[in-house]
């Protein structure tokens, strides 16, 4: 990596650029959301998830992993909170679709909200939840996840899976060395949401936590690719990953040295690619 400049971690004065939420959610659902498919796909095949599936898929985001399950005819609900442009998008993906219409009581549904609000909508019980953010990212992720399940397991059906999903080992995950940037340059002020390394243990612990039952496990190679290095600053910086750093430094030396950690991953055509593995764990409610 080529070496920067020695700067001070000193807060900037004055108000910091805001944030286009719009772009960002288009940047996410353009280019971001479609390096987690393998991960959809290992899992629904597994899971056999068809016509008799039910689902309920927490922080669904744009809707991609929604729309895929709803392809292979499960009945789906999606609950999201607090990232109304990314669920404006997965509106414009479920409703309506050309598929075949659902049954009676079964319309795809979308809630700008906590799992809590899906009660409100008389839903009947689901038979498989998904949890397809990646924990293993920012510190205190996972208790993030574990306050989301105590309010989407009552949702579910006794013994439903629970799909939770995480980062794998960052020696097997070439992004590590790109997000490690979030925690350099956020870290000397203290900042909230500093990413970190994923622990072995992330999901089981998880689970244990929220009362569920593990019952399998899986590995799944999810390669980041990217058109070329803008591309991949535009992805990355969907993920709101690398807002900590943004807060602590400003948005012009946050793309800065993105792009120089991206730079060992960047191909002679101009294309970036980043191999990485992440983890699933299904488990089961009580």
């Amino acid at each position: 990596m080529t070496p920067t400049l020695v700067r001070q971690n000193l807060p900037h004065a004055g108000p910091k650029p805001r944030v286009d939420l719009r772009a960002r959610a288009r940047d996410w659902s353009e280019i971001q959301e479609r390096m987690l498919v393998p991960l959809y796909e290992a899992v629904y095949e597994r899971l056999a998830v068809g016509s008799g599936t039910r689902l309920l898929g927490l922080g669904c985001g744009s809707g991609l992993a929604l729309l895929m399950a709803a392809s292979r005819g499960a009945a789906v609900t999606g609950v999201d909170a607090g990232r109304a442009e990314r669920l404006a998008l997965a509106r414009d993906r479920l409703l309506p679709r050309a598929w075949e219409p659902p049954a009676p009581g079964d319309a795809h549904l979308l809630v700008d909200g906590s799992p809590r609000d899906v009660r409100h909508a008389r839903v009947p019980a689901f038979g498989l939840v998904t949890a397809f953010e990646p924990i293993g990212c920012l510190a205190g992720d996972a208790e993030g996840l574990v306050e989301l399940l105590a309010e989407a397991t009552p949702l579910a059906e006794r013994g439903a899976s629970v799909v939770l999903a995480g980062w794998g080992p960052p020696e097997r995950c070439a992004t590590s060395s790109v997000l490690r940037v979030a925690t350099k340059l956020a870290e000397p002020l203290r900042s909230p949401g500093v990413w970190r390394p994923a622990l072995r243990d992330d999901l089981e612990e998880v689970a244990q936590r929220a009362g569920l039952v593990p019952d399998g496990s899986g590995r799944v190679a999810c390669p980041f690719g990217y058109a070329d290095a803008d591309s991949a600053l535009r992805g990355l910086l969907s993920t709101g990953l690398f807002d900590a750093a943004i807060g602590a430094t400003d948005q012009a030396q946050v793309d800065k040295e993105v792009k120089e950690a991206l730079h060992p991953h960047q191909r002679a055509d101009g294309t970036v690619w980043m191999p990485n593995v992440f983890r699933y764990l299904i488990a089961r409610t009580p």
